[in-house]
């Protein structure tokens, strides 16, 4: 157990085996705030052992949709992910064939007010969408980008059917996640 009960976040597991939603306590007082974003022994204790090596940034825009993306075989990506600035909703996709859960998903709303984090681990495609007139996104990866490995499905497919909650929002996307396998033509682990 950590010896900084005060400083814990919160790991609350998901529908889908190895996804996490993680919450951290926020410290707020006239000043602002002060939460913990990643401490390595807490998060081995509640989801186990990731090496994350690299930290990646991202800025979008209201109806900015990123994914589903992934990368195949040895390149494969566990991401922690969370928002710095916005609001986005962030899905991961089981990609494993040989799971319970394949071809299921979990959808987390993340902001910069509710700080929520969340764990990816490999096997899984991963998108998001940009609900805030602007997002700034930020993830740690365990795994450097590959782009000979790349992989991505079709963030609309009807059979995933994703409750992206699209209706009268002007979507943009770009051209390779507009032009994505569709679920039954995808690479699976």
């Amino acid at each position: 157990m950590n010896k900084h009960n005060t400083r814990d976040m919160n790991y609350s597991k998901t529908e889908i085996e190895g996804v996490y939603i993680i919450e951290p306590k926020v410290f707020e007082d006239q000043r602002g705030y002060f939460f913990e974003s990643f401490k390595k022994e807490e998060f081995e204790h509640h989801v186990g052992k990731v090496d994350f090596i690299q930290e990646n940034e991202s800025k979008s825009s209201k109806g900015v949709l990123r994914g589903l993306h992934y990368q195949k075989g040895d390149a494969a990506q566990a991401k922690l992910v969370r928002v710095v600035k916005g609001r986005v909703l962030d899905v991961a996709v089981d990609m494993r064939k040989d799971s319970a859960t394949f071809g299921k998903y979990v959808m987390v709303e993340l902001s910069d007010a509710n700080k929520r984090q969340f764990f990816v681990p490999r096997g899984f495609a991963h998108g998001f969408l940009v609900l805030s007139d602007e997002a700034i996104f930020s993830y740690k990866v365990d795994n450097v980008y590959a782009p000979q490995q790349e992989a991505s499905v079709r963030w609309n497919d009807e059979e995933l059917a994703i409750a992206w909650p699209v209706d009268g929002m002007d979507i943009l996307t770009s051209e390779k996640d507009m032009k994505a396998p569709k679920w039954k033509n995808a690479i699976y682990y």
